[in-house]
């Protein structure tokens, strides 16, 4: 589980080691820094329910029961978006999440009172009269993320074929309502984490497995 560091320190002296560990998830107590600005969709990144993530309290993999939101990372890397690696700093410390007010490594028992408490879903932070809820829904139908880890997890046990069938058509299915958000209905590809997660391609990169003849 998270550990306290015996560093003889008692308070945040912005090193940014916990930045470069990734972006904060998001509680109902972060609400009023998204209504004020600072921190936008575009800023955020999708957890879905079923996928496989690292739980930094029982430090290991697993699958979400719920749907979770976070910062996400900077570009390519791990670093949580916000963190300036030129400056060492937060670029919205005075405003940032209540997660990282609360972490504090030379004692972690207030981060890990909250982790997985009280935490924010997509349909929490989005108008509820939004037509994007509807292509959402449509979106966790019929690109499932506890079918699609359950798929990779069988993989290389039985039946290999039919897996490989049934996640190819999760793919075609992810691409298309990719597709038509951005494409046909004009919403900023700035916003494709938040809306749907990391794509398919990505995740089945990640599991070893070769994507051909994506949509274009």
């Amino acid at each position: 589980m998270l550990r306290t560091i015996s560093l003889d320190i008692s308070k945040c002296i912005r090193c940014g080691t916990c930045c470069r560990k990734g972006g904060p998830v998001l509680h109902h107590e972060d609400k009023q820094i998204l209504l004020k600005g600072h921190i936008s969709y575009q800023h955020l990144m999708t957890l879905r329910k079923g996928e496989k993530v690292f739980d930094p309290v029982k430090e290991k993999f697993e699958n979400l029961k719920v749907e979770l939101i976070k910062i996400k990372n900077s570009g390519d890397g791990v670093s949580c978006y916000f963190f300036n690696e030129t400056l060492n700093s937060c670029l919205i410390y005075e405003n940032r999440p209540i997660e990282c007010r609360l972490l504090r490594c030379w004692d972690t028992s207030d981060i890990i009172k909250i982790i997985g408490k009280n935490t924010l879903k997509r349909k929490d932070i989005i108008n509820p009269n939004d037509p994007v809820i509807e292509i959402i829904d449509s979106h966790e139908r019929d690109c499932p993320g506890y079918e699609t880890e359950k798929l990779l997890s069988s993989i290389n046990i039985d039946e290999r074929e039919q897996v490989l069938k049934r996640l190819t058509s999760i793919l075609q299915k992810d691409l298309s309502i990719r597709k038509f958000t951005f494409e046909e209905l004009k919403v900023s590809r700035d916003y494709e984490f938040f809306l749907f997660g990391r794509p398919m391609t990505r995740i089945l990169k990640e599991r070893g497995l070769t994507v051909k003849n994506s949509i274009e």
